[in-house]
């Protein structure tokens, strides 16, 4: 049997390098995510951590990263658009979009995604 691969928004990235309990059990799985989220990543290590150890972590996921064409990033639109009201991120829709064209879950702690399909939702 192979190993279950997930889409890792930024929050769950930052819950694996921080150590979280709820997320122990997604050390172990196949991961896919953005360069985006590797920004947003990077970002919040630096300011907390300083820019040696962003840079390390960034280039530890470096290769999970998917690339993602202009289609997807119409289709993220859209589906941003459609739940307006949730003011869901750019980039977690890119992901989510990214995740169900890949018949993976959307893994994440962002409660606006919990009830959507293909969501693991992990706080």
């Amino acid at each position: 049997m192979g190993v279950t691969t997930y889409f890792f928004d930024t929050y769950a990235l930052l819950e694996v390098v921080l150590g979280s309990n709820s997320y122990q059990s997604f050390t172990q799985v196949g991961i896919i995510t953005t360069k985006m989220n590797l920004f947003e990543l990077h970002y919040a290590l630096f300011l907390k951590f300083g820019r040696a150890f962003a840079d390390k972590i960034y280039d530890r996921f470096l290769p999970y990263a998917a690339d993602f064409s202009d289609e997807t990033i119409k289709k993220a639109s859209i589906f941003r658009a459609s739940l307006k009201s949730r003011k869901l991120s750019y980039v977690d829709c890119l992901g989510y979009i990214i995740a169900l064209a890949s018949n993976i879950k959307f893994l994440t702690g962002d409660r606006q995604f919990r009830d959507l399909p293909c969501v693991e939702y992990v706080k």
